[in-house]
């Protein structure tokens, strides 16, 4: 298997860049809790700096992982390559088209409260910007384009997400039922998790969001799917996450922020994004769901005009 992935990894021709990446992070991910202590440590490092990766010295890079240059070199031919060189060159090849530059914007953000001294103002804005100029990478617009595919394709959808991420599957929920009324959300409330998803097998996907610390009910929700045949995309906070092991797509958001909670800013975005890309690319009948559901809402009051 790793034989055949490595082929596909190092070879020009076999796909660009960010899908090579892709292919890596994942393999990486899946083996992660297999690792020995150092390894974990250094595939840490790796999922976490791919910029860094690809334009580091190797023992820069080791000395920032806190392990040794040749656990590094263990760690790429652990994934099937020749060399850390070869293994590098997929970073290199994935990181030229970077994020969306929003520094600027949050530069700016600074320039214009510069004159008062509400530190914590600047530093959430920072964070946001930068999170956000994360998620808009060419990688990413790959993973958006074949989980809208996916959700497309699917009988039913399942959306999960518990406590600090059920604004999220929330948001997913409502707003997508909007054109795409196979959507469910999943609240598990009361005892009723494994009824909820019980009607859910192949064919289906479940929309999985999740970040540290996880929920052991997201665990078992995704245990659950995955043992009916359900294909799952998972929104979590790192590939170390202990749900992407068995997703069909991972996205790995930024959440940082100087809150004393992690920002879901990120999240609701890529919610956005995804579900834009359905519409934007689903069959006509989605557009026609959204034109029916506000004529709904218009003759039943639901909303209030302007005078």
């Amino acid at each position: 298997m790793l034989e055949q992935d490595r082929c596909d990894d190092t070879n020009p021709d076999a796909d660009n860049g960010p899908a090579r990446l892709d292919a890596v992070n994942r393999r990486l991910a899946e083996a992660y809790p297999e690792l020995s202590p150092q390894l974990k440590l250094a595939a840490g490092y790796v999922l976490e700096h791919p910029v860094e990766i690809a334009f580091q010295s190797i023992r820069k890079s080791a000395t920032a992982a806190k392990v040794t240059a040749s656990t590094l070199v263990r760690l790429a031919k652990r994934l099937g390559f020749d060399s850390f060189d070869q293994f590098r060159e997929v970073f290199q090849s994935a990181v030229q088209a970077g994020p969306v530059e929003l520094s600027g914007r949050a530069s700016q953000l600074r320039s214009l409260a510069s004159q008062t001294d509400d530190q914590v103002f600047l530093d959430v804005g920072d964070a946001a910007f930068d999170n956000i100029g994360r998620l808009f990478t060419a990688d990413n617009q790959q993973r958006v384009r074949e989980a809208a595919r996916r959700l497309l394709a699917a009988d039913k959808i399942a959306v999960v997400g518990f406590r600090d991420t059920f604004a999220c599957a929330y948001h997913f929920a409502y707003v997508g039922r909007i054109a795409m009324p196979n959507i469910q959300l999943i609240r598990g409330q009361e005892g009723g998790l494994l009824t909820e998803l019980a009607p859910f097998g192949e064919g289906d996907v479940v929309v999985a969001f999740g970040f540290e610390p996880y929920c052991a009910e997201t665990m078992r929700a995704l245990e659950i799917t995955r043992a009916s045949g359900v294909s799952a995309i998972v929104v979590t906070d790192t590939m170390r996450s202990p749900l992407v092991p068995g997703a069909a797509i991972t996205f790995p958001v930024a959440n940082a922020t100087p809150h004393f909670f992690p920002s879901i800013l990120s999240a609701i975005t890529l919610v956005e994004v995804l579900l834009a890309e359905c519409v934007a690319f689903g069959p006509d009948d989605l557009v026609d769901n959204v034109a029916s559901f506000e004529s709904r809402m218009r003759a039943m009051g639901a909303y209030v005009e302007q005078a």
